[in-house]
C-alpha cells in the first residue's frame, strides 16, 4: 500500500469562529482534515459537492444529512466519530505524477513525518489579539493576573511538561532565555500543562529557570486552554498592551524526529529582541513541535467501547512494554487517567502510526511475514481512535484488565555473563554528539555459544544506538572501524534492545574475546553519565546453527546538495544459498527511504521489505516468523532514498554534497541481512556477498568516460582509495600490466574483475 502525506498548510479560516477556537479547532481535531478540504473545495464555497469529492463511497460516508453536499462540520464528525480516517483523507488527494527513475514507488511517496517549527498564517494562530485577563496561582501558591504584570515590556507564557521528551530537551534553553531576559523588564510564566506530571518533577524543573519565572502546575489545562496553547513547546509572547505578538515554537534545534547541534533560527529570542526595540515580530507564527495537548471539550457519545472492556487491553498489548514505570518510553500509560492526559499525542502518532513503531509497508496479500510485526490491527486503530475522539468512558471496573508483570531490569532474565564499558561517558544536556568508540574486555577461558543478549544503557534516555562487535584475540589493534565492513555481532536500538534467537541457533564468543561498542548518544536537556552493559545468555549446547550478518553496504554515496529524493542503489550477486532471519536498515538523518528486492535465477522479482519511511530514531529489526531462503544465483539489490534538502528539518547542512562517514552529519547506506549457516561451515561464501559486486562497482567509479574499458589513467585514481598506493605507483602500473592480457592498454569490466578475484585469493 502506497502511503501518502500531506504537507501541513495554512488553516482554512471559518465564518462565525473566532481566532482562539479556530487555532484550537484546527489544530486539535485534525489539521490535514481542514487542509483536504480546502484543498477539494474548488470553488471555495465551504461546501464540497460531488463533482469536487469523486470517490463516492467515501463522499456518502460525509454526507451526514444527505443533502449532497458536505460542510467541513460534517467532515469534523466523521473524523472525531472514527468515521473517517487520515488514511481516507490522504487517500482521496490527487495522484503525484510517477518519478520515471529507478526509485522505488512506494518508498518516495512518502512524505517525511518529521515536525519543525515552521511559519505558519499568523491570524490563524491569535496573532494580534488582546488576551483576556486570566487568574492563576503559581507553585507557592501565590495568586497572579495574567495581564498584571504592568512593568514588564513584555510577557511570555511557556508551555512544559516534565514528561514530554521535547520539552525536556528544551528546559536547558529556556533556563538560559530566562535567565537573560528577566533583567530586562520579561516577565516569564511556565505552564505544566500535563494534569498526570508528578508534582516534585515540576518542582525540580521550576529550579532550573529564573528566580523570577514563575511556575504553574495547571493541572487542570485551564490556562493552557485560555491562551489557545497546541503543544507542550507552545510559546506565546504578549506585548506591554496585552496582545499576542509571538505564537510558536522557542527555536528550531529540537522537533519531532530530529534535533540539532545548534538551532537555525532563534525564534522566541530574536521575537523578544524585537519587542524590547519597539519593532513589529518579524516571523509572529510558527509550529511548535511537541506533545499535543487536547484541550477541546469531548462529546458525549453511545459508544460500547470502555477502558476496562477494550482500550485499556489494546494498551497493555501494544503500548505497555515500553510506556510504564521504569520503561524506556518518556510516560506511563498504565492506567486510564495517565492515557486521557496524552490522548491527543496518542490520537496523533496512531492516527499517522507512526505508534506503535513499525514502518514495513503493508503487504500486498494482507498477511505480514514478520514475525515481530507490532503494527496495530485494523480493529484495534479503529476502536483506540474512536475512544479517543469521545468522551473516554471508562466502563464496568468488573471488566478491568489485569497489568502483566514484566521482568526486573533485564528484560530478558538476568543474564549468564555481563560486560560493561570500562568507564562512564559525560552526555552534554543539549545539541547532538559524536559516536563514542569504547572497547571492553572479556575474561572467560573458553569458547562459548549465546543463544541471547540485552544491551542495557544506564540512562535510556540519552542512547540512540549502538552497534556491538567482537574480536578473536590476536585479531591485532582494534580502531574505529566504520560500520558496514563486517555487519554486527549484536545491536541496540529504539524498540529493540536485545535478540533471542530460538533453541539451535546461536553466536560464538571466542574466549578471551574484546568488545567494542560504537555508541550513538542523543542528549536529553540533562547533563548525566553513561556506562551500558551487555548481558550474554549462553546456550546450554553446542547448537545446530551460527548466525552471522552480512552487510549490503553503499560506501560510494554522492548525494548532491538541495537534492529531496536523490536515490541511490547497490546490487549483489548471491553466491550460495541465503536464509534470511531479519532485516535492518541503516542510513543517517538524510535517509528518508529503504527497500530490499531481490531478483531470482529464474528472473521472478520480489520485493523483501518495503520502508516507505524512514526514521533514523526507528532503526527496527524486521524478523522473518519463518526464515526465507534466497537461491544461490539470485541477486540482492538495496535501494535507498536520501533527502538533502532544506524541507529536511533534520539536515545539518542541505548545501553541502555528503559522503559515506561514521558521524550523523555525513551519510551511510547498510541493508543488513542477518543469515545463519551450520557450524563448522566457513563463513566465506556469505562473506563473499557483502563483497560480491565490489569490483564491478569500483570499474565503473574509475570509468569515468563511461566507455566501458579502463585506461592506466583512469587506473591510476584506485591509487586514491588505497592509502598504501599514493607513494607507490609503480604497484599500481604493474597490476595493470598483469590484467591487460593483450597489452592495448585497455580494461574490460570481465578482465577487471577477473583479475581481481585471482589477486584477492593470492593475497
Amino acid at each position: 500500500m502506497r502511503l501518502k502525506r500531506i504537507v501541513l498548510l495554512a488553516g482554512l479560516p471559518l465564518v462565525g469562529l473566532g481566532v482562539w477556537s479556530l487555532s484550537r479547532l484546527t489544530a486539535q481535531e485534525g489539521r490535514p482534515l481542514v487542509d483536504r478540504f480546502r484543498q477539494v473545495d474548488a470553488n471555495s464555497d465551504q461546501k464540497i459537492t460531488r463533482t469536487e469529492l469523486t470517490d463516492s463511497a467515501l463522499f456518502d460516508k460525509l454526507d451526514a444529512d444527505k443533502n449532497n453536499e458536505v460542510t467541513l462540520e460534517e467532515a469534523r464528525e466523521a473524523y472525531r466519530s472514527g468515521v473517517l480516517t487520515r488514511e481516507m483523507i490522504e487517500g482521496s488527494a490527487p495522484k503525484p505524477v510517477p518519478d520515471p527513475g529507478p526509485q522505488p514507488e512506494s518508498s518516495l511517496s512518502a512524505a517525511s513525518l518529521k515536525q519543525t517549527a515552521k511559519r505558519i498564517r499568523p491570524a490563524d494562530h491569535g496573532i494580534g489579539q488582546l488576551m483576556p485577563d486570566f487568574v492563576f496561582k503559581d507553585l507557592a501558591g501565590a495568586e497572579h493576573h495574567l495581564r498584571g504584570f504592568k512593568d514588564s515590556e513584555a510577557v511570555v507564557v511557556c508551555m512544559t511538561s516534565t514528561s514530554c521528551p521535547l520539552s525536556k530537551k528544551y528546559l536547558p534553553t529556556l533556563a538560559e532565555l530566562t535567565k537573560e531576559y528577566a533583567p530586562k523588564k520579561v516577565q516569564f510564566i511556565a505552564v505544566n500543562c500535563v494534569p498526570t506530571d508528578r508534582l516534585e518533577d515540576q518542582q525540580k524543573a521550576s529550579q532550573q529557570l529564573a528566580s523570577e519565572t514563575l511556575y504553574v502546575n495547571d493541572s487542570e489545562e485551564a490556562m493552557a486552554r485560555h491562551v489557545g496553547a497546541v503543544s507542550t513547546t507552545d510559546v506565546l509572547v504578549l506585548d506591554r498592551a496585552g496582545v499576542v505578538v509571538y505564537h510558536g515554537a522557542i527555536d528550531d534545534q529540537y522537533g519531532i524526529g530530529y534535533a540539532l547541534d545548534a538551532p537555525k533560527q532563534n525564534l522566541l529570542k530574536d521575537a523578544l529582541q524585537e519587542v524590547l526595540a519597539g519593532k513589529p515580530v518579524s516571523v509572529p507564527a510558527t509550529k511548535a513541535p511537541g506533545c499535543v495537548l487536547d484541550l477541546e471539550p469531548r462529546e458525549v457519545t453511545q459508544n460500547s467501547i470502555t477502558w476496562h472492556n477494550r482500550v485499556s487491553r489494546i494498551i497493555i498489548q501494544n503500548c505497555l512494554e515500553c510506556h510504564r514505570e521504569g520503561g524506556v518510553g518518556p510516560f506511563s500509560l498504565a492506567t486510564r487517567d495517565e492515557v486521557i492526559a496524552h490522548a491527543a499525542m496518542i490520537r496523533q502518532v496512531v492516527d499517522n502510526r507512526t505508534m506503535p513503531p513499525w514502518f514495513a509497508a503493508a503487504p500486498a496479500s494482507g498477511h505480514s511475514v514478520w514475525g515481530n510485526d507490532r503494527s496495530l490491527t485494523d480493529a484495534d486503530r479503529k476502536d483506540l481512535l474512536s475512544w479517543l475522539a469521545g468522551d473516554r468512558p471508562e466502563g464496568d471496573p468488573a471488566d478491568a484488565a489485569k497489568l502483566p508483570e514484566f521482568a526486573g531490569e533485564w528484560s530478558l532474565g538476568k543474564p549468564d555473563y555481563i560486560v560493561q564499558i570500562p568507564n562512564p561517558i559525560a552526555i552534554k544536556a543539549t545539541g547532538t554528539m559524536p559516536y563514542q568508540f569504547v572497547t571492553a574486555q572479556t575474561d572467560l577461558p573458553e569458547d562459548r555459544w549465546v543463544q541471547g543478549y540485552e544491551i542495557l544503557p544506564t540512562d535510556r534516555s540519552v542512547v540512540h544506538h549502538v552497534i556491538v562487535n567482537v574480536h578473536e584475540p590476536g585479531s591485532g589493534r582494534i580502531i574505529d572501524r566504520e560500520e558496514g565492513v563486517g555487519g554486527y555481532w549484536a545491536a541496540y536500538v529504539p524498540g529493540n534492545p536485545g535478540q533471542m534467537y530460538p533453541e539451535g541457533f546461536a553466536r560464538k564468543l571466542p574466549a578471551g574475546a574484546r568488545i567494542s561498542f560504537q555508541i550513538h548518544y542523543t542528549p536529553s536537556g540533562t547533563a548525566t553519565t553513561e556506562q551500558l552493559r551487555i548481558g550474554l545468555h549462553f546456550a546450554d549446547k553446542e547448537p545446530q546453527y551460527v548466525v552471522t550478518t552480512i552487510p549490503l553496504a553503499d560506501r560510494d554515496l554522492n548525494i548532491p546538495p538541495n537534492e529531496a529524493n536523490h536515490v541511490e542503489s547497490l546490487s549483489r550477486p548471491v553466491p550460495t544459498d541465503i536464509p534470511v532471519l531479519a532485516y535492518m536498515a541503516h542510513m543517517h538523518v538524510r535517509g528518508k527511504a529503504f527497500r530490499f528486492d531481490v531478483e531470482t535465477p529464474d528472473g521472478k522479482k520480489e520485493t523483501l521489505l518495503d520502508i516507505p519511511h524512514y526514521d533514523f530514531n526507528w532503526q527496527l529489526r524486521y524478523d522473518y516468523a519463518e526464515p526465507k531462503m534466497i537461491p544461490k544465483g539470485s541477486r540482492f539489490t538495496v535501494t535507498a532514498v536520501f533527502d538533502n534538502s532544506v524541507d529536511n528539518p533534520a539536515n545539518p547542512d542541505p548545501n553541502k554534497t555528503v559522503h559515506w562517514g561514521q558521524q550523523t552529519f555525513d551519510e551511510m547506506m547498510i541493508g543488513y541481512v542477518e543469515t545463519y549457516l551450520p557450524v563448522g561451515e566457513t563463513p566465506r561464501a556469505r562473506r563473499n556477498l557483502a563483497a560480491a559486486g565490489a569490483g564491478e562497482m569500483l570499474f565503473d567509479t574509475l570509468d569515468t568516460n563511461g566507455d566501458g574499458l579502463l585506461s592506466k589513467d583512469e587506473a591510476r585514481k584506485a591509487a586514491d582509495r588505497a592509502p598504501r598506493l599514493k607513494d607507490r605507483p609503480e604497484i599500481l602500473e604493474r597490476l595493470f600490466d598483469r590484467m591487460d592480457e593483450d597489452k592495448d592498454g585497455k580494461l574490460s569490466k570481465d578482465d577487471f574483475g577477473r583479475h581481481r578475484e585471482q589477486l584477492g585469493r593470492k593475497q
